[in-house]
């Protein structure tokens, strides 16, 4: 099936996961454009693929096996890499080795080094690579107008239900002017919205006690207050968001809601709470205490009233009882967090919570989330009415064929929040365009999704 040897290989590419996969896909895609190599829209047309695996809760395995015994019937030739390549099973033995002895290579996640061996190995590099060919913001698996901008890898938290750490290591953070750079590339391209990302934003430059770096020939230290104040000021120049991901309550927190509520950066805060009783996050080896988490929130809010808080919680955690679940739902009467999901509890294997007293049957773990949910359904309709009459800045991310658009307001990150339905503009002259920002009146609202006339 090989191509001819005047012709450009190609590697198809399958992407799962979250979004710091996606990031570790842009990168090893930027990497084979900069070879030479072209990318394939189909099985038929690849001389190999790459499959990017996700492993962190067994759904999520059984999906990248799929998707990788997909790739070797229409293919044939397949190099796994991505977070299942990290994990083995019960025995010791490599999980997709097991399943798909037909790969070639199994790498674990952010291995573009490890990746691009495999490939050299199995598809030879093309003798003339046109590396300016490559834009400098790399290769984007989103669209133009938004991407990810991730500032660490790993993690340095042992949370008992957590298995990230045995594939994706300890935290290392990225040097920040590499950070910067990567970012003003992207802005320069057309970015609208950067999306920060890391398993833990809040940590970024722990592992290098906040060494000293330099941006523009100026002292920025690597440390989340310095990194989020510069990117607000690069951003600033484009007139483009910064939103942040994955932020642990850490007391410096409180540091970033000023910039949010000079405008500076996003409203939003993305804090993955996971539960409220202290009881249950000492089970779950957290790092925030739960009890102070309802005085953090209101006083967030206090500074910066258009605040949008999204979480996620555990409902069904090893151990927990009705009491510490009640708990959790007068938490989130008081709390009102505006964006939330929540997850019954799934015993992943190579957890430690596995091993903890008292499971709660599945049934009741289902129960419970279905109660979180309903009451959060209530709690988002009230706080989503309260913006009907309100002027909102939109970002619009598809155009629909009568002129109207769908886009997301500042409190609505890409794919995990609502969406804001904007009607088409009366004025012959205005036009909806992807990428671009517009001023709406919101006219009417459920509990996840706004609707709007521009």
């Amino acid at each position: 099936m090989s191509n001819a040897s005047n012709s450009t290989p190609k590697v198809g590419f399958v992407s799962l996961g979250c979004p710091k996969a996606l990031v570790d896909s842009e990168q090893i895609l930027t990497q084979l454009r900069a070879e030479g190599y072209d990318t394939a829209k189909s099985y038929d047309g690849a001389d190999l693929v790459i499959v990017n695996t996700c492993g962190f809760i067994d759904a999520a395995v059984q999906e990248s096996l799929d998707a990788i015994g997909e790739a070797l019937h229409e293919n044939g030739k397949v190099i796994v890499t991505g977070c299942l390549g990290a994990k083995k099973d019960a025995a010791g033995d490599d999980i997709i080795q097991k399943v798909h002895p037909k790969v070639l290579a199994v790498t674990g996640p952010h291995a573009l080094g490890e990746v691009m061996n495999a490939v050299h190995l199995h598809l030879p590099k093309p003798h003339d690579p046109f590396s300016d060919l490559v834009p400098a913001q790399g290769v984007k698996l989103t669209p133009k107008h938004f991407a990810y901008l991730k500032i660490s890898e790993g993690c340095n938290h042992r949370c008992s239900f957590c298995i990230i750490p045995s594939m994706r290591g300890d935290l290392v953070s990225r040097p920040i002017a590499d950070v910067m750079l990567e970012a003003e590339n992207l802005f320069k391209a057309g970015v609208k919205e950067l999306l920060v990302i890391s398993q833990d934003t809040s940590a970024y430059g722990v592992d290098v006690k906040f060494r000293m770096g330099f941006w523009n020939g100026k002292p920025v230290k690597t440390h989340m207050t310095q990194l989020v104040t510069a990117l607000g000021e690069l951003a600033a120049q484009y007139g483009a968001w910064v939103r942040l991901h994955y932020v642990y309550p850490y007391p410096h927190v409180d540091e970033i809601i000023p910039l949010m509520a000079a405008g500076r950066i996003l409203p939003y805060l993305d804090v993955p709470l996971q539960h409220a009783h202290p009881d249950v996050l000492k089970r779950m080896k957290r790092p925030a205490s739960g009890e102070k988490n309802i005085e953090r929130i209101a006083a967030w809010r206090k500074m910066c009233p258009d605040l949008t808080i999204r979480s996620t919680f555990i409902a069904g955690f090893p151990g927990e009882t009705e009491a510490e679940f009640e708990y959790l739902l007068d938490f989130l009467k008081e709390a009102e967090i505006d964006r939330l999901g929540c997850f019954a509890y799934s015993p992943v294997e190579g957890a430690t919570a596995n091993q903890l007293a008292n499971p709660v049957p599945e049934e009741v773990r289902e129960e419970r989330r279905g109660r979180v949910m309903l009451l959060q359904e209530e709690i988002s309709k009230k706080r989503m009415q309260a913006k009907v009459g309100k002027t909102m800045r939109v970002l619009i991310d598809e155009v629909e064929a009568s002129g109207g658009g769908i886009g997301r307001s500042t409190a609505d990150a890409p794919e995990i929040d609502g969406v804001v339905y904007v009607k088409r503009p009366f004025e012959p002259h205005k036009q909806l365009k992807v990428g671009e920002f517009v001023e709406v009146e919101i006219t009417a609202a459920d509990a996840h999704d706004l609707w709007a006339a521009a």
